[in-house]
């Protein structure tokens, strides 16, 4: 039996294993899919695994936001 089945050209997943939702972005921090295109992945064709992964860079900058941390808490000091 040849293992050439076995050997398919499809889009391997981005998924790096730091699987997080982001809670207002609803996208995991770590490959930038959403939900749907996670338990999907599986079963997209590859045209669309394509769209995906070409649109996965213009998301990061959603998570990327600063929420503010000690500068944010600290007032300045305007005497």
């Amino acid at each position: 039996m040849s293992d050439a089945v076995w050997k398919r050209a499809e889009i391997e997943s981005p998924c790096i294993k730091v699987c997080v939702i982001h809670p207002a972005e609803r996208l995991c921090t770590g490959c930038l899919r959403s939900i749907d295109e996670i338990t999907q992945w599986s079963k997209l064709s590859p045209e669309d695994r394509a769209a995906v992964m070409e649109d996965l860079p213009s998301r990061a900058p959603r998570l990327a936001k600063r929420r503010g941390g000690r500068a944010a808490r600290v007032a300045p000091d305007l005497s």
